[in-house]
């Protein structure tokens, strides 16, 4: 006697053939709902990464060389700007500036309410009266078309002073079509670069090596 259940017991999604072979039927009511549920799966992770993106970080390159050594012309850098005030020592990404429409890499150099001293015979920075130590910056710190005497001083409220780390070729505050930066201005702050580039032989290349956080 043998327990082998007939073709008419077996589920309706089930065939026999002639050579004994099974065939499942696929159940469209199943696909559907599966390839429905993926799909929404798909769109909500795609959302989320948008809502990510858009409110909490964000990838811009680097364009130029006002910021060499620390970064160099066409790296990517990872921006932070959820909730986030700027410091000196940051390095940040302004939308525009005074006369000028594209966006800036630069590093904040005094904010609202600290003292600024630019003492270009000595190639020194004071803030509140402390002398900077920046071991990053690249060449003198020259002057620009804005007068030393009017740079100086206590920063304004909701301002900031900013400067490049390529202290001679920098178009920055020192400038009249920079100026002064609004907080407002400032896109978000610099984190992680993660697609560094060195300069080999005078061409530009992928530094693997350099993907690090940027810090002071």
């Amino acid at each position: 006697m043998t327990d082998e259940k007939k073709p008419e017991e077996l589920s309706q999604d089930i065939d026999f053939i002639d050579d004994g072979k099974q065939i499942i039927k696929l159940n469209t009511s199943v696909v559907t709902t599966t390839v429905f549920d993926w799909l929404s799966s798909l769109i909500t992770a795609l959302v989320v990464v948008l809502v990510v993106m858009t409110f909490c970080f964000r990838i811009i390159d680097v364009d130029g060389r006002s910021m060499e050594p620390t970064l160099i012309d066409t790296d990517k850098v990872v921006i932070t700007d959820l909730f986030y005030t700027p410091h000196q020592g940051d390095i940040v990404i302004i939308s525009h500036a005074q006369d000028y429409s594209k966006p800036l890499v630069k590093r904040v150099i005094a904010t609202a309410g600290q003292e600024l001293k630019l003492d270009y015979a000595n190639n020194a920075v004071y803030v509140d009266g402390q002398k900077l130590d920046e071991p990053y910056i690249q060449g003198n710190t020259v002057s620009g078309d804005v007068p030393e005497e009017e740079l100086n001083g206590v920063i304004p409220e909701g301002k900031v002073f900013v400067m490049g780390d390529n202290r001679g070729i920098s178009l920055d505050s020192r400038y009249k079509q920079i100026g002064l930066i609004d907080e407002d201005a400032i896109i978000g702050k610099a984190q992680l670069d993660v697609i560094p580039h060195k300069y080999e032989n005078g061409m530009l290349k992928f530094d693997i090596g350099g993907i690090r956080y940027v810090y002071k």
